[in-house]
């Protein structure tokens, strides 16, 4: 299974895609898939009868799901490639069957906040890219006269922080103050661009967490209480406001409540042109994990309790989210030792996400493909710009593909990852399915193999925001 058969002619397709159940828009079905010059030309019950094509790929007892979009990735590049650079963050990324990342712009050195800047990572990502890729822009003080000058050269949107990122020297990638937010909002609307926000009250979290230092609370249960749920509420709250006022399009990641789910809920009510998303590491891990892993489990806004995890899962179910991305935010091994204020505040998962959620939403909770397809693919490519040219399987579509068995249960070991540092919360967890083939364009870019994985070709491109649909937002 899995493994590709040469056919005697070469014409009408380069590739068919044989036998497995396709994962479509409303159904799962078993089709065969036709692929000409990189798109989906056929998606018929069987096409292998009375079509040829170069290659024919097997997938007989295997699950076809269109590609992941992950919209939110740290790669750290330029500068910071130690900490994760573009070959080996995408390599992890085509293993978890993900087939277009949008990766953000703080980290790397310099940030994503000029053009200059941008040319310099273009530059580093230039045939190292396992799979496509688009990128944000920054809004940071002192740079709202610099968004319009990303936004030619090809955005996909802007990213700001309500809390600070942390980092040192000159190239931090600093927090907006509320002038820089209203002033940048008003820039971005009248760019027709959207703009994502980590959504934390700096004052909230910056009072509690010097309050906790200095009284010599450095836990892993001390960091959470530092970063509480009334932080993200403050954040969404005054975002929502500025954004009334101007009429900018909004983005906030990483929700981590339900009750900020239903702020953000109550404002798509109004009219506002606003989504929301989540992380697989709200959905799967709670605060038991920061105590029971210390800071690999380490994030901003912190796990949750279960209990407020079941409610992110009933947002879920409701249609309240509209995307589930990784905020894949790696690091050195090093970085994520002692103190929990010092370490490193972010989850590598990006190998992980999207065997989490089948495992998790199909597997144990039984939420049907489609739909996690939706949060997981087709909404991301609405949302930023990417459809009708990626997002689901149908005609006319890149054949960006991840094939997965739902019959394989394993246990992830450090040795499975591609990812530069091979740590992650997620080591020793069982999951009930495996990523055996990632396709990118019609080409197969990531392979597993009893024999162990193969990273079969480095063809990712740049997806200019102005390459997708033209800027129609999804909301």
């Amino acid at each position: 299974m899995g493994q590709f058969e040469q056919s005697e002619q070469f014409e009408q397709f380069e590739l068919i895609v044989r036998g497995g159940m396709v994962v479509l828009s409303n159904e799962v079905r078993p089709a065969d898939i036709g692929i000409r010059n990189g798109k989906i030309a056929a998606v018929v019950d069987d096409l292998t009868s009375r079509s040829q094509a170069a290659q024919v790929y097997d997938a007989s007892g295997l699950y076809i799901m269109p590609g992941m979009i992950d919209a939110h990735v740290h790669l750290n590049e330029p500068a910071l490639g130690h900490w994760e650079g573009f070959e080996t963050g995408s390599a992890a990324l085509a293993a978890g069957g993900c087939t277009t990342y949008i990766d953000m712009p703080l980290n790397g050195v310099p940030p994503t906040v000029r053009l200059e800047a941008l040319e310099k990572k273009l530059a580093l990502a230039d045939g190292v890219s396992a799979v496509d890729f688009a990128l944000w822009g920054g809004l940071v003080p002192g740079n709202v006269e610099r968004l319009a000058e990303l936004a030619e050269a090809g955005v996909i949107g802007f990213k700001a922080f309500m809390s600070c990122p942390g980092g040192e020297g000159e190239d931090i990638f600093a927090e907006v103050d509320e002038l820089t937010l209203y002033e940048g909002m008003k820039e971005i609307a009248r760019l027709g661009k959207v703009l994502a926000l980590h959504a934390e009250s700096e004052p909230i979290v910056s009072k509690l967490a010097k309050e906790a230092v200095a009284a010599g609370k450095r836990g892993a249960m001390d960091f959470v209480n530092s970063r509480p749920v009334l932080a993200e509420l403050e954040a969404v709250n005054r975002a929502l406001f500025f954004a009334e006022l101007t009429g900018c399009a909004l983005h906030f990641v990483h929700i981590s409540s339900s009750e900020a789910v239903e702020l953000i809920s109550s404002a798509k009510a109004r009219g506002m042109n606003v989504t929301v998303e989540t992380c697989p590491h709200y959905l799967t891990l709670t605060l038991e994990d920061v105590v029971r892993l210390g800071a690999v489990a380490k994030c901003a806004p912190p796990l949750r309790s279960s209990e407020e995890q079941e409610r992110l899962w009933a947002a879920v179910r409701a249609g309240k989210i509209d995307i589930i991305a990784s905020d894949h935010s790696p690091c050195p091994t090093s970085m994520k030792d002692g103190d929990m204020f010092e370490a490193w505040g972010g989850i590598s998962g990006a190998q992980s996400s999207l065997e989490l959620m089948l495992d998790e939403g199909h597997v144990r909770r039984g939420i049907p493909l489609p739909e996690l397809s939706k949060w997981l693919s087709l909404n991301p490519a609405k949302r930023f710009g990417l459809y009708p040219r990626k997002g689901e399987i149908a005609i006319g579509m890149e054949a960006d593909l991840a094939i997965i068995d739902m019959g394989e249960s394993y246990t992830l070991a450090s040795s499975d990852l591609l990812q530069r540092h091979k740590h992650s919360p997620y080591i020793g967890r069982s999951l009930g399915c495996r990523v055996k083939a990632t396709m990118v364009r019609g080409n197969v870019v990531y392979e597993q193999k009893p024999d162990g994985v193969k990273l079969t070709a480095r063809t990712g491109r740049w997806i200019r925001y102005d390459e997708g649909n033209g800027g129609k937002l999804y909301g």
